[in-house]
């Protein structure tokens, strides 16, 4: 079922990658192995900055379409060959490796374990402040409707938990009196 890939690398239908992505990455790189072994003027410099023609971008970007059709295709032949519809992170980095593209499978690994670890703390974050958002929004209704949120606490109005405590967890000072 290897016949797809050739057809997926050649389709032009308007799925560009955003040229701003293309030019920062590239020009990231390229400022990076310009400065290797740069010494510095002695003022606190930095080495210079590479310069890339507008056609090499559209190449830059072609070339990078071009592997991810090829990628993806080939990510999807071990989906199907599995007998599953959904690619897989794992079908990803096998097609990596089949595409003899097996030097960047651990660094690649690491960077998505990276990533995920960050989308992670990221997530928790969010979390975290929609709670402090929600408790704050309840501890404003407080005395307000039907009086079920004023029963629901230890009756103390508990303005020293800032840091987003949720009820039931010990205090720093241990005499949060719902604590075990």
């Amino acid at each position: 079922s290897h016949h797809s890939r050739r057809s997926l690398v050649m389709s032009s239908d308007g799925d560009d990658l955003p040229r701003a992505h293309i030019k920062r990455i590239v020009k990231k790189k390229l400022t990076e192995l310009m400065n290797e072994g740069f010494a510095g003027d002695g003022k606190g410099g930095k080495g210079p900055d590479g310069n890339v023609q507008k056609e090499a971008l559209q190449a830059f970007s072609e070339c990078a379409k071009i592997f991810i059709h090829y990628l993806t295709a080939t990510a999807n032949d071990i989906c199907r060959d599995g007998k599953r519809q959904t690619i897989s992170v794992d079908d990803v980095f096998k097609a990596i490796d089949e595409l003899e593209f097996g030097e960047f499978s651990e660094p690649l690994r690491q960077a998505f374990e990276g990533l995920k670890k960050d989308a992670a703390a990221k997530s928790a974050k969010k979390t975290d402040a929609a709670s402090k958002k929600r408790k704050a929004s309840e501890d404003a209704a407080g005395g307000v409707g039907d009086g079920e949120a004023a029963s629901q606490g230890d009756g103390e109005d508990n303005e020293d938990d800032e840091e987003g405590e949720e009820e039931g967890e010990d205090d720093a000072d241990g005499d949060d009196a719902t604590a075990d």
